[in-house]
């Protein structure tokens, strides 16, 4: 029997690879949004019938897939990203796969891309979906919901280990603008995403361009939120051909 997953635990939190039937070579690491986990058998994205759909269609594509539950809602932090860097290189000695990666992020797992963009030279693409790109103006638009934004700064405390002082300095640098990178990326985003956010996806597109970045952007309604499995593998293949 082909075994198509493997749990096991790095710095005590839960980490899986999806593994394909028939392997291309390529990995993808998994930055899941707010609601995203993984436990010590199974994960959000095995569960959730879109991203799962979505999770197969990349593996039957021959790729590995491999993600952590990143201490719930890191929100980008520091030990957040170590773990990412140490989810990679253990995932390189266990498995045969080419060194260079691609990333799908969604949400809150952009905050983690873009600083793995920046700080490893082993990233060939990036897939995003309704990202995340600045947390401070996450977190100004989040004050409009006074519930929402009350729940947020806790996540935010906890997550960066922080008081209510110091919190505002450590959000300010978890923004595009502080980490260059030439990495390609794609964006797919909401029709209906609110315009703050869409005006902050063109910001990002102008600011790759001129650092010479490749980035570019797409549309969906949400009943199709999970059906751009072959958008996203036409995107990845542009960047496979040098090994």
């Amino acid at each position: 029997m082909c075994i198509r997953e493997r749990f096991f635990l790095l710095e005590g939190e839960p980490c899986v690879i999806h593994l394909p039937e028939k392997p291309n070579g390529f990995g993808i690491l998994l930055l899941g949004d707010t609601n995203h986990f993984v436990d010590k058998s199974t994960s959000l994205w095995m569960q959730h019938a879109g991203k799962s759909r979505l999770l197969e269609h990349l593996r039957s594509k021959g790729y590995t897939i491999f993600s952590s539950n990143f201490y719930g809602r890191h929100w980008g932090s520091k030990k957040a990203i170590r773990l990412a860097k140490r989810l990679y290189y253990d995932v390189m000695r266990k498995e045969i796969l080419n060194e260079n990666i691609h990333i799908i992020a969604e949400g809150m797992g952009a905050l983690l891309a873009i600083q793995l963009a920046a700080e490893l030279s082993v990233i060939r693409s990036i897939a995003m979906i309704n990202p995340c790109l600045d947390l401070k103006k996450h977190v100004e638009l989040e004050k409009e919901r006074k519930f929402f934004y009350k729940r947020l700064i806790r996540e935010l405390k906890i997550a960066y280990e922080a008081d209510e002082t110091s919190i505002g300095a450590l959000i300010e640098k978890q923004s595009f603008h502080h980490y260059p990178s030439a990495v390609p990326v794609k964006v797919w985003i909401a029709i209906h995403e609110r315009k703050e956010f869409k005006a902050l996806y063109r910001e990002y597109e102008r600011k790759r361009e001129r650092e010479g970045g490749l980035v570019s952007s797409s549309f969906y309604i949400q009943e199709a939120k999970y059906g751009i499995g072959n958008s996203i593998c036409q995107f990845y293949k542009l960047y496979e051909k040098d090994l």
